[in-house]
């Protein structure tokens, strides 16, 4: 078998692949993608990091291709339902750049602290400006965390060593986790209100596009430092200037920017209060050498003997009983992908209750891929069929999975009950036909919806107008509704709406939405 190395690969993991009996190897960098789609059906392997964009015209190109592996975390530049419909496993090495990104934070952050890019530019133009680059301590100071994951998490640690003072935001992580890591837990309000620094490490999702804006801004500290090592357009930049400029900011890190590589004019570039570097994050020897190896050792395993692991779109299942589970396997990811975008609060149990005919079946792998779609929009691409227990494990959550024989209206079903800190939320659904997931019960009402692409759910009073209002909303901005379900508690009580869209909906509009008469929540959905 022939597998295909098309971004640069430490020569480690090239070594991986012609070690292995039954395979060779070919490195093509920098393709266009004309000349990617022009051989790749020659391979039955791809070997990506960031460059190389497989898209879904290269996917249908691909006809022997079986796996692709990413030499990283990052999967934007994979279309992995176009590869999941072909049946291609999408494999990448979560966790490999988690220390070398939390120490690139931290080397931004002292690095800003004490202006040493500025003071370095200084000398290497003949100048000796002393008193002009006064630099800041970390000392005692209050570092604010946005986001304790996997990287947020050695973030703290290292800070703690730095005898700072550490605090967090994050909406998903139980205050019993927080306390496991040192940090104490609390509300954006008061993070921005209480930290001295700011790094983020949030996943950029819907909630994270333009999360630090001119708002957020406001309620800093003054002369507050940002640090941005996560993605871009999680900050935006243009109030990120003015609150540079109003000196509200005293000084930002940035190693990702919302469009990558920035445009020559961004006026961040020009800022004397802004260091940056061009996504360093994951750029050091140790760690692309260990994704390099760990990619290739897991294609070459894939390849020979089948075994899948830290694959973003497969579960760690023998083929035989990978057929029958199937169907149950993509209901359980998207119930749970839909749970994970409508609770609110820092997860601390899920209880999963199999009912009817799939209570005979191995539900463990079932488990693991309703696990797998929960944490996804919580945490990206750090969580997959492999972590996903792990994962839950470490942030503290408590899973419950119980079977029962019984099931009164439907031949299997799959009930799944999710408790946090703010609220408890309930989701049930079932196999339609042979294969078709449907949604039949949230909380209390009862529906009967397909769980795809975009959705919308609404909390409303059941008051006349409620639907039409919506309607005319989405009708205004051209976004047509593909699906409709209604439920209600009782006349002139509580309903909920769930409808399907064409496409995504953007922010304002949903803003707009939420804002509507009788509207009590809205929660918007993209289930992958």
């Amino acid at each position: 078998m022939k597998v295909l190395v098309s971004d640069k690969l430490s020569p480690n993991g090239v070594a991986v692949f012609e070690k292995a009996e039954g395979i060779t190897v070919d490195v093509k960098t920098n393709l266009a993608p004309e000349e990617l789609k022009a051989i790749i059906g020659d391979y039955e392997g791809l070997v990506i990091r960031s460059a190389t964009k497989v898209t879904a015209e290269i996917i249908e190109a691909a006809s022997k291709l079986k796996v692709v592996g990413r030499a990283g975390s990052g999967l934007d530049n994979v279309d992995v339902p176009a590869a999941t419909k072909k049946g291609i496993v999408v494999m990448n090495t979560p966790g490999g750049n988690t220390i070398t990104t939390a120490e690139h934070a931290l080397s931004m952050m002292l690095a800003l602290s004490r202006k040493i890019p500025q003071a370095t530019a200084s000398m290497k133009s003949k100048k000796w400006e002393k008193s002009k680059f006064m630099g800041a301590e970390l000392y005692k100071k209050t570092l604010g965390i946005v986001g304790i994951g996997l990287v947020g998490s050695v973030v703290a640690d290292r800070a703690h060593g730095l005898k700072m003072n550490v605090i967090a935001f994050d909406p998903y992580l139980s205050p019993e986790s927080a306390d496991k890591l040192g940090v104490s837990l609390v509300s954006m309000d008061e993070l921005l209100k209480r930290a001295d620094y700011i790094t983020i490490h949030a996943p950029k999702t819907n909630d994270t596009i333009n999360l630090i804006n001119k708002e957020l801004f406001a309620k800093m500290k003054d002369g507050v430092f940002l640090i941005n090592c996560a993605r871009g357009g999680i900050v935006n930049e243009k109030d990120l200037y003015d609150a540079l400029k109003s000196g509200k900011v005293a000084g930002a890190a940035l190693d990702v920017f919302e469009k990558e590589p920035p445009d020559a004019d961004n006026p961040l570039l020009a800022c004397e209060e802004v260091i940056c570097t061009p996504h360093l994050g994951a750029s050091t020897e140790e760690a692309q050498e260990k994704v390099a190896v760990a990619v290739a050792e897991q294609m070459v395993d894939y390849l020979l003997n089948g075994t899948v692991m830290n694959a973003a779109n497969v579960p760690s299942v023998a083929s035989d009983v990978l057929q029958t589970l199937k169907p149950y396997l993509n209901l359980a990811e998207r119930l749970g992908s839909f749970q994970g975008q409508i609770i609110s609060g820092g997860l601390q149990e899920v209880s999963i209750e199999y009912s009817g005919e799939v209570a005979e079946m191995n539900v463990d792998p079932i488990t693991v891929s309703l696990l797998k779609g929960l944490l996804h929009p919580i945490l990206q691409e750090d969580v997959n069929y492999v972590n996903a227990p792990v994962v839950a494990k470490d942030r503290g959550i408590k899973i419950i999975a119980s079977t029962t024989s019984a099931s009164e209206d439907f031949i299997s079903l799959i009930t799944v009950r999710v408790k946090t800190n703010k609220e408890e939320s309930l989701i049930a659904g079932t196999i339609f036909g042979k294969s078709d997931p449907w949604i039949v019960q949230i909380d209390q009402f009862r529906i009967e919806a397909v769980p795809e692409n975009y959705m919308l759910l609404f909390h409303t009073h059941d008051r006349p107008g409620v639907i039409g209002n919506i309607g005319t909303t989405l009708a205004k901005h051209s976004i047509n509704i593909s699906r409709m379900q209604f439920g209600r508690e009782k006349v002139e009580g509580k309903s909920l709406l769930l409808l399907s869209t064409d496409g995504s909906i953007p922010l304002e509009i949903i803003e707009q939405m939420r804002e509507l008469p009788h509207v009590i929540s809205m929660s918007a959905i993209q289930i992958y």
